[in-house]
Formats: C-alpha cells, structure tokens, sequence
C-alpha cells in the first residue's frame, strides 16, 4: 500500500473545474515528481492534499487513513510536511523561531533536531538573523528545514528551486534524494526545472488542463516524452 493515495479528485474554483479526476501515489523511499505547464492546476493539487483548499469530489488517504476532511493542522499532526510555492517564511522571526514554528504540532519544549543543521549548515551560522534578511537560496533552505522540524512521513515540495541561485539548488537536490533514501519518508515535488526533476524522480505525473495525461517510472521520462509535454 502506497503511504500517500489520491483517487479522481475534483476541485473547483467557482464555475472553474481547476482539477478534473485527479489520482496519483506516493510511496516511503520515493520521490514522486509532478510537472506541468503553468496554469494546470499543480499548486492547487498540492493545496488540496494539505487541506488549505477542499476538494470537492473524490479521495486522499495517508497510511491507509482518509485525510480528505481533516484540517491544515490535523494533517501536519498525522506527519506531513508542506513547503508551499514562494517559501513563506516568517520574516520578521528569527529563523530559529521559523524553525520553532515548525514544532507547532509537538510538546513545549521540544528541541529544535540537530540534524537540521546538518542538512543546511548556513541555518546554524543564522540562528539570530531575521528571516526577511536571509538570500533567496537561504529561505529556501529555511523553509524545507521548517516542514522537516517536525519529522514528517510525507513530505510536499512545491517549485523549490524557483528564483534559487544553481549551487543551492544542487544542495537542495542533495538534501531531498537523501531523505527519500532513508526509506522513512514519501515526497511529492512539483518543479518546472525539469532537469531537477528528472533527477530526482522515482516516478512522474504530467499535468494538463487540470488532468493527468501521462505518468510512470522516472527512468522513462525520457523515452516518454516527458520534456516534450512539458515544454513552454
């Protein structure tokens, strides 16, 4: 059984049907790679798994569990983690306290994982500067180190290499294969750098107009066509 399993759901954005039969799995040890032209409903889709938009038809289960009525909160609490399109980070916090904001779901006191700091090693050399004072690279970083202070099983990613200078976004790569080659952990990463993603992708799913039309291994990507249908 897949960790993350989404079947033919349907969203709408008034009279728009922005996702149309949806399906798609993730599975522990994997990293499951969502592409698509801009405007196909990929944000939304990731939106829709972490709750902050509700889908109107259709079903998402994590761990066998259906998560589809569950909050934004509930969901983290059940173990997944969200690094939205854009970073979001909390500027005026320090990002030690953008990472505290991470452990909302866990008891007071709850220590900030050293390892963390051995993913990003910059975060440890700012733990007092502001967030909005870090580069674009580093809140980057900052973000996806927040979505994994609570040690997720299903970890969602949306463009993180988006106005990210190149040798960050090698880091980030490094960083995300690596937690998908623990085994303990499901990602979800929609990227428009397509190389990245094709590096990084144990499977596909080809968005269009709010549909699948293509998925499978990562290593077809190329026989299949995959830039082809993606490309602007």
């Amino acid at each position: 059984m897949s960790l993350l399993e989404v079947k033919d759901i349907n969203q709408y954005y008034g009279g728009s049907h922005i996702l149309r039969n949806v399906s798609l799995t993730a599975e522990l040890g994997q990293v499951t790679v969502v592409l698509g032209r801009n405007g196909v409903g990929k944000t939304t889709l990731l939106k829709s798994l972490m709750g902050l938009v509700p889908i109107k038809s259709g079903s998402i289960a994590l761990d066998g569990v259906s998560i589809a009525g569950a909050t934004p909160y509930e969901r983290a609490r059940m173990g997944v983690g969200f690094v939205p399109q854009g970073r979001e980070i909390f500027a005026r916090l320090t990002v030690q306290e953008n990472l505290l904001m991470g452990l909302a779901t866990k008891k007071g006191g709850t220590p900030i994982p050293a390892e963390l700091f051995e993913l990003f090693p910059v975060l440890k050399q700012m733990l007092g500067r502001r967030g909005g004072d870090l580069s674009g690279g580093q809140q980057q970083q900052l973000a996806i180190a927040r979505a994994l202070a609570a040690g997720p099983k299903l970890l969602i990613l949306d463009e993180p290499t988006e106005g990210i200078q190149p040798n960050i976004i090698k880091d980030i790569g490094r960083v995300i294969r690596m937690l998908a080659d623990r085994g303990n952990m499901a990602i979800v990463l929609v990227e428009q750098y397509y190389d990245f993603a094709e590096a990084l992708a144990d499977r596909y799913v080809v968005m269009e107009r709010g549909e699948v039309i293509a998925s499978g291994p990562g290593s077809e990507m190329a026989q299949k066509g995959v830039r082809q249908l993606v490309a602007i």
